[in-house]
């Protein structure tokens, strides 16, 4: 399922727009991405851009990654991201797809305002739209909050959230 490029929402904190993701966002997106996994403690030691560039396009080609950024003015201070995968459905996910999140990253002078909440509901509707039964993350320890307080429930190395 193809997800509208052109969706924008706009909600009652002060000059902040939600989108979708778009081609010419990518590079913004991606430096982000990258802060964010440095942020969580990874070691960089490769040039990661060139994967993640050739993974989002592909997949938001194919509607299987979907993004929704938190806009002030021209400038994306927060980002998430779904992927949706398939496999063989089981009692605890009867359709077998499944969206794992990642992506989800705030700009630290905008933590706190309910920002990361927003962009988690929008990426969470795009689940629900594309029939997941359940969703997936890897919770950063700054992240468990967040998630534990939508919902998710830990489960030894990700979290899910029935749907």
């Amino acid at each position: 399922m193809l997800f509208p490029k052109d969706t924008t929402i706009s909600v009652s904190l002060p000059d902040i727009i939600y989108r979708r993701l778009q081609t010419q966002d990518l590079d913004t997106f991606i430096d982000m991405r990258i802060q964010q996994l440095r942020e969580e403690g990874a070691k960089e030691d490769m040039d990661l851009v060139p994967s993640l560039r050739d993974y989002y396009e592909r997949h938001m080609m194919d509607g299987t990654f979907v993004s929704w950024l938190a806009m002030d003015g021209d400038s994306i201070i927060g980002t998430s991201g779904m992927s949706f995968v398939e496999k063989p459905p089981y009692f605890g996910c009867p359709t077998g797809k499944i969206g794992l999140l990642s992506s989800m990253f705030t700009n630290p002078a905008y933590r706190r305002q309910g920002i990361a909440r927003k962009l988690l509901s929008l990426v969470i509707q795009d689940a629900k739209e594309y029939g997941c039964g359940t969703i997936q993350i890897t919770a950063s320890d700054m992240g468990i909050k967040l998630y534990t307080d939508y919902g998710f429930v830990k489960n030894d190395h990700f979290m899910q959230y029935k749907l």
